[in-house]
């Protein structure tokens, strides 16, 4: 259809005579196309959404249905990727990625333990697998036996061991299955003796946490209820709430515990007290930490439960308990976060036990008669050990630049595990006996590689309004630094997520084959807390892409790269940041790698999770969010006219976090203006999410085509 609703006669003459100006721009972007590069022919509708005054024209609405759904979807999503694949193929580099990615994965490498019992529970991937197994030992010099593994659960590899936990005596596992990538769960228990599952199934399972009681007799779980037929991939998820599950018994026999009909838009997970007398259940209604606490006594039904925070304005993670007397970590009165006590018998009358610092505080935990804190000092990870009432122990030595996580334990354990990686370190577990202070490796890789080989180093730079913001660069060692070299700029920006130090096998391949790659530490991210985070969103949404601008500039101005070299990278909040960035900097960057982004910024809160992003990116339907909203959505300001970055697209069918219509209408907006004759391709995963449970081999071959993408348009010689 064309871009107005025309009678048919009327439409015949105008076809018969002089072009209307949509007709000329659509014949001059045509003629501009990548040569070779022919896109397909997607129907263009006539939607236009008046909003405070503004036309909004969305003529890809069709493009967001579910592909299960629509054929006409499903007949797009064939024809674009048929067109990608054809391309992808001609690129010189992408063998030779996928072959040095698949070397780089190929190494053995553990999850965190867990320790129950006197059982030990670990995940193990022996590099190549599709997916981690599960494993246990009987104590800790034990040996390991396989209790679960899903790479036999599905002919791709795509069905996921999710999340997991044994009971306290170890006797039972709770685990939880993920389909193709769906945030959707269905959760089992396994006898861990016998290895075998226990009759029960808990389906609608999503965004939860699994707390067991501490008897054993029972697990508590948040769950939706059941969606339509056919919108369990779309429609909205509201009326979160925790029920108890005896194991046993059918879920229909399930107890609910918490609910807030009267809120619907609240999350509702359950946590169990160290001592096992309480359920802490935490309410949320976005992204943002701001929360509320609701105390259950346990083994008391029909006791009134009590509310410790009702106000939803701070962030409060529970760390541990003596009797009635609680132990969080909040930001309330301090931004970077401070460790309190409160005691339920008195609901709001606070204790510091360790104060703010500079370094942002961003976990705590007990383990045995201590608390375990992690710091987050310029991006970087920082852990110390303290007393039960905040007094110092000792610090955690950790390695240079890099990140550390794990640090849980038990109140009547002083043993702990964490893991630290860098960027050209992988993942190496820790054990630590937090009365002794003694540390030793619980597991190592052995790699296929030399770390030394590989530099980071942490810059600084200035934002457009001299904010001083922080990037690390990495490198091979011995790269010629006396003229710019092809780079990845990597950029989130958003919600609060610290952009930290971590080993990417697919982006050491990248360094591997002379690219630099930049990660800058946006604003909206949590690296200096609070402030940091707000910094960053709503109104201030626009410093972000700025911060990832100025970041661009100071690698080309310091000649760590050159014009034409730099590429940007992001997904989901960072497939936004992209987006964004490629519309106001088309001529900064050479190309532009989006993945699972948000791109429609006025409809993003009407599908699956999108809803809870409103703490970040405001309301659509409030004029100034709007208007705001409206200044920097992807799908509505690509620029027509204006010379466009070679841009690949990524997104997956089966994302119900970020529903792929984001991602469809971006580039069908983007192949029908008139930006130029660089290709602006959109690959699609089936069978494929958000992120999360996606097998060895699809992560590999997509980061091949997008980094031999990158280096095609960046002039990286990839041999």
């Amino acid at each position: 259809m064309s871009r107005n609703t025309l009678s048919a006669p009327l439409a015949l003459a105008l076809l018969m005579t002089t072009p209307t100006a949509a007709q000329a721009a659509d014949a001059a972007a045509a003629s501009a196309r990548a040569p070779g590069l022919t896109y397909p022919d997607t129907t263009r509708g006539d939607t236009v959404d008046p909003q405070f005054g503004v036309d909004v024209a969305d003529p890809y609405r069709w493009l967001e249905d579910d592909v299960r759904v629509n054929p006409k979807v499903a007949a797009w999503v064939a024809d674009q990727n048929r067109i990608t694949d054809a391309y992808l193929a001609t690129l010189p580099g992408r063998d030779t990625f996928a072959k040095r990615m698949t070397e780089l994965y190929n190494y053995e490498r553990y999850g965190l333990p867990t320790k129950a019992g006197n059982r030990y529970f670990y995940t193990r991937n022996d590099g190549l697998q599709p997916q981690s197994v599960l494993f246990v030992r009987d104590g800790l010099k034990g040996e390991g036996r396989v209790l679960i593994d899903p790479n036999g659960w599905a002919k791709d590899g795509a069905t996921a061991l999710a999340e997991w936990t044994p009971s306290e005596d170890g006797k039972h596992l709770l685990y939880a299955v993920q389909d193709g990538g769906t945030d959707w769960r269905i959760v089992r228990v396994m006898d861990v003796a016998t290895g075998k599952d226990l009759a029960d199934e808990i389906r609608w399972v999503k965004f939860s946490s699994l707390a067991w009681a501490k008897d054993g007799s029972g697990f508590y779980y948040s769950r939706f209820p059941e969606p339509a037929e056919g919108a369990a991939f779309q429609s909205l998820n509201e009326n979160h709430a925790v029920y108890f599950h005896k194991v046993g018994t059918p879920q229909s026999a399930d107890t609910l515990i918490h609910a807030t009909p009267d809120k619907p838009k609240l999350n509702n997970s359950a946590v169990v007290t160290d001592d096992g007398k309480y359920l802490l259940v935490v309410g949320s209604e976005g992204t943002d930490e701001r929360y509320g606490l609701t105390l259950y006594a346990t083994g008391k039904p029909g006791a009134k439960p009590v509310v410790l925070v009702d106000d939803y304005a701070n962030n409060w993670e529970y760390v541990t308990n003596v009797g009635t007397r609680f132990t969080f970590l909040t930001n309330k009165g301090a931004p970077r976060q401070r460790i309190v006590s409160m005691d339920i018998k008195k609901p709001g009358a606070l204790t510091e036990l360790v104060g703010e610092e500079e370094a942002t505080l961003v976990g705590a935990s007990r383990v045995g008669n201590r608390m375990i804190l992690s710091y987050l000092g310029d991006a970087k990870s920082q852990a110390r050990i303290v007393a039960l009432d905040g007094k110092p122990v000792a610090n955690i030595n950790l390695a240079d630049i890099g990140s550390a996580v794990g640090f849980g334990g038990k109140a009547s354990d002083p043993e702990t595990f964490y893991a630290f990686s860098s960027y050209a370190q992988p993942t190496t577990i820790y054990r630590l006996d937090t009365v002794s202070g003694k540390t030793e490796v619980f597991a190592a890789p052995k790699l296929t590689f030399d770390p030394k080989q590989f530099t980071v180093e942490q810059r600084f730079y200035k934002s457009k309004d001299g904010t001083e913001v922080p990037m690390f660069v990495a490198m091979k060692k011995g790269l010629d630094r006396s003229k710019g070299s092809p780079t990845i700029l990597y950029g989130y920006g958003g919600f609060n997520v610290s952009m930290v130090p971590g080993f990417a096998p697919t982006k050491l391949a990248w360094l591997d084959k002379g690219g630099v790659l930049a990660i800058a530490n946006l604003r909206g991210g949590g690296e200096y807390g609070k402030a940091w985070h707000d910094g960053g969103r709503l109104a201030n949404k626009q410093n972000v892409f700025d911060d990832f601008i100025a970041a661009g500039e100071y690698l080309i101005a310091e000649g760590i790269t050159g014009k034409g070299q730099l590429a940007i990278e992001g997904g989901s909040n960072g497939g936004l940041l992209v987006g964004a960035v490629t519309n106001q900097r088309p001529d900064l960057i050479a190309a532009a790698l989006p993945a699972v982004g948000v791109m429609d910024m006025l409809r993003f809160d009407r599908f699956t999770a999108g809803r809870y992003w409103t703490d970040d990116y405001g309301f659509p339907a409030k004029e100034a969010d709007f208007r705001n909203l409206l200044s920097y959505s992807p799908y509505h300001n690509i620029k027509d006219g204006t010379a466009y970055p070679a841009v690949l697209v990524t997104t997956a069918d089966t994302d119900d976090r970020v529903v792929p219509g984001h991602s469809f209408k971006y580039t069908a907006q983007l192949q029908h203006a008139n930006v130029g004759d660089k290709p602006h391709l959109i690959r699609i995963e089936t069978r494929a999410g958000h992120g999360s449970g996606k097998p060895t081999d699809k992560i590999i071959a997509e980061a091949a085509d997008k980094y031999a993408f990158a280096a095609k348009w960046t002039g990286l010689v990839v041999e």
